[in-house]
């Protein structure tokens, strides 16, 4: 899909900064829709269903993690992906970025040519993961995911997982009975371009594996290699 055809959504109060996104996505064939404060961001979201939104933290109001979480708490925007924006460099800002949802994370300043290129990867990613989908579902016994829907079940029973959990655990169970390291999970589920660590890749196990209940023991710990999801229920 050529950029022309896809539409961003900049959610920044920042007026310069709003100015220059728009200025660079505009040159490199992007529909751009601007926005200054979460609430109308949040509201431009629903109305415009852009390809990519990027969201500023620091906002007005409703700032950019509630704008998150309340998107990707929503079917039809769920799935729409997210580069957070913040003058916050702390490791705890970006692992709640992730879990919330968010794609990639840039730390301000930041150059507006690395911004593109991430821009374009995440949406190579996303589009990727889109195609062929249809129906398809991914069984492992009681445990079923989704994948048209994307919604994951335990017993029939739905479970909420974050899009990045949600990714995690669709990649371990298509790789189900191979060992894989943190720094491949990282570049398979986070993206090479998610400037992350491994403990990042620790704490959303730990989370995926509370979210599983009596079925987190299919989440096998490797001593000192990384993750093994079990072979067979």
């Amino acid at each position: 899909m050529s950029p022309e055809s896809l539409k961003v959504l900049i959610i920044e109060d920042d007026a310069d900064i709003q100015q220059l996104l728009s200025y660079n996505f505009q040159q490199a064939g992007f529909r751009v829709e601007a926005s200054a404060n979460g609430a109308e961001g949040l509201k431009k979201a629903r109305e415009k269903k852009p390809d990519l939104i990027i969201l500023d933290l620091m906002l007005p109001g409703m700032d950019g993690f509630e704008v998150c979480r309340t998107l990707k708490g929503e079917n039809d925007s769920k799935g729409i992906p997210v580069i957070m924006l913040t003058a916050k460099g702390e490791e705890i800002d970006k692992v709640v970025g992730f879990e919330l949802g968010a794609d990639d994370y840039l730390t301000k300043p930041f150059s507006p040519r690395e911004l593109l290129l991430r821009a374009k990867a995440v949406l190579r990613r996303t589009q990727k993961a889109e195609v062929g989908e249809g129906e398809k579902q991914i069984k492992f016994g009681d445990l079923v995911i989704d994948l048209s829907r994307h919604k994951v079940l335990l017993g029939g029973k739905e479970i909420e997982l974050t899009a990045i959990e949600f990714k995690l655990l669709r990649y371990l169970l298509e790789t189900k009975g191979r060992v894989q390291t943190r720094d491949t999970l990282l570049d398979k589920v986070w993206g090479y371009d998610a400037f992350v660590t491994t403990r990042t890749v620790d704490t959303h196990v730990k989370r995926l594996r509370e979210k599983l209940g009596k079925f987190e023991n299919y989440i096998e710990t490797v001593r000192g290699i990384g993750y093994r999801f079990r072979e067979k229920p």
